[in-house]
């Protein structure tokens, strides 16, 4: 079967056309391997650091109650306040500044004075029974000082003062911790109260 030169020519014309229309897609089109550019995400209040766990270099402060060993030594033991001033009172040794301290920064502190003259190489171990309470106030049922439990979250703090009001802005919170600033956190399950802690409910606005 012969083909027309008339056909020829047109099948020519359309081979030409789909390969240019095949380098124009390769040159400007997406590369599908290539990613393109990343929209920056806004920052929002959700990326506030989080406070760590009270567990964790955990700094005491007066209203804790402290369980003291003094191994091999039981008449030094037992369990003690930190006072109002921020000091513990032990046996023999008397006074010993606990407040703004970790747990092994005040083992060291009783460590140092039992050196002083009482006893040879002694061993000591201290651990938190009862954390300092906590403040809640603003937009809450029953605002007030309340008991601190390990691993309390805003969620937790806000149930045991009676939950929300109506007027509670339920998006944030303001905590105030130790010495510092007001600083607002999202109201959410994973920001944790510290002991010491206290908590700002603000209203909302209508």
């Amino acid at each position: 079967m012969r083909v027309s030169t008339r056909a020829r020519r047109w099948a020519l014309t359309a081979a030409a056309l789909l390969g240019a229309l095949a380098l124009s897609a390769c040159s400007d089109g997406a590369r599908p391997n290539m990613p393109g550019p990343v929209a920056a995400t806004p920052a929002t209040s959700s990326s506030v650091p989080l406070p760590a766990d009270a567990s964790l270099d955990y700094r005491l402060g007066s209203g804790d109650k402290l369980r003291l060993i003094v191994f091999g030594e039981n008449d030094l033991s037992g369990e003690f306040d930190v006072s109002g001033s921020g000091r513990v009172a032990l046996p023999l040794i008397g006074q010993v500044d606990a407040a703004g301290l970790t747990l092994s920064q005040f083992e060291a502190a009783v460590v140092t004075k039992l050196q002083d003259g009482y006893l040879n190489n002694p061993r000591v171990s201290a651990e938190v029974l009862n954390y300092r309470p906590f403040y809640i106030f603003g937009e809450v049922g029953s605002p007030g000082q309340y008991p601190y439990t390990s691993g309390m979250t805003i969620l937790n703090a806000v149930a045991v003062a009676g939950g929300y009001t109506y007027r509670a802005n339920q998006e944030r919170v303001f905590i105030t911790r130790g010495e510092g600033a007001e600083v607002a956190y999202p109201a959410s399950q994973a920001v944790k109260v510290l002991p010491g802690d206290v908590v700002r409910i603000p209203e909302r606005f209508f």
